[in-house]
């Protein structure tokens, strides 16, 4: 069985919580609380440089605040 987060040919979500954290997100399972779909249904591909585009600075949004950045 193949891995439902590596499947090349599944449709996938860009999930994104509170913290600005991105994920990768098989899009036939539920977005758990706490996330929000912020791009898809699309592509592995797509989903994956949608974040690379999006995602620049990986602190947790509460770390940046902190730091006065």
């Amino acid at each position: 069985m193949t891995n439902p987060f590596e499947d090349p040919d599944a449709t996938y979500l860009v999930l994104v919580n509170d913290e600005g954290q991105h994920s990768l997100w098989p899009e036939f399972v539920a977005v758990p609380a706490g996330w929000e779909t912020r791009f898809g249904p699309d592509g592995r591909t797509e989903c994956l440089a949608y974040i690379e585009r999006e995602w620049t600075d990986m602190r947790p949004q509460s770390l940046i605040e902190a730091m006065g950045a």
